[in-house]
């Protein structure tokens, strides 16, 4: 498989990302906010779902890099940031629109009611593969799905 690069320009874009990220784990300590670049980005170990298809086994990880642009503030919900090694999970990533222009908030929704809320002038996302893969025993799976 080849490394995925793919960019988020609108919310349709940004519905793609957020597949592609489902079932993403990181650390706290893997989350980087910088006020003075308007960027915020995290490396996370993506769930390879364009590969599971059908399999039963022999599922893959691999680690990629998520960066937002033109970022205005960031505020969370549900994350202890002195808990550097807690790993979060990744569900779902939405663009909620403010208004009629571009501007509006991401949220970032995490397992365990945990959530990030980026506030934007507009959508500007990129996601990464930014290592090899490896290979993980098991699915995610998701009651109800």
């Amino acid at each position: 498989m080849t490394d995925l690069k793919l960019l988020a320009l609108d919310s349709e874009d940004l519905a793609v990302v957020s597949a592609h990220l489902q079932d993403a784990v990181f650390k706290v300590g893997d989350i980087a906010w910088s006020p003075k670049d308007g960027q915020f980005a995290f490396a996370a170990n993506r769930f390879v779902w364009e590969e599971a298809g059908g399999k039963r086994k022999g599922f893959e990880r691999r680690r990629a890099a998520l960066v937002f642009k033109r970022v205005l503030a960031v505020r969370s919900t549900g994350i202890d940031r002195k808990r550097r090694d807690e790993v979060l999970s990744l569900l779902s990533v939405v663009f909620e629109p403010k208004g009629e222009g571009p501007e509006g908030t991401i949220e970032i929704t995490l397992s365990g009611a945990a959530e990030i809320v980026l506030d934007v002038e507009c959508i500007e996302v990129q996601l990464a593969d930014i290592g090899g893969a490896w290979e993980t025993a098991s699915k995610p799976r998701h009651p109800g799905a």
